[in-house]
């Protein structure tokens, strides 16, 4: 996910920081703001969808 991310908005974007994380935990934030967690829908995203997600709020 963190290439798809990367190749598809790497003049969009200033940094991208993972966190590596135990229990099943798998969220993804952009300014502070939750686009996907894995804990409240209980499956690992779809990378498009969350590729979406953030290019969408990028154009806010």
């Amino acid at each position: 996910m963190t290439a798809t991310l990367l190749s598809n908005l790497k003049q969009k974007i200033k940094g991208l920081t993972l966190v590596p994380a135990g229990g099943g935990c798998f969220e993804v934030t952009l300014n502070g703001e939750l686009i996907y967690s894995k804990l409240k829908t209980g499956q690992f995203p779809d990378e498009q969808t969350v590729l979406e997600s953030v290019r969408d709020r990028l154009k806010k």
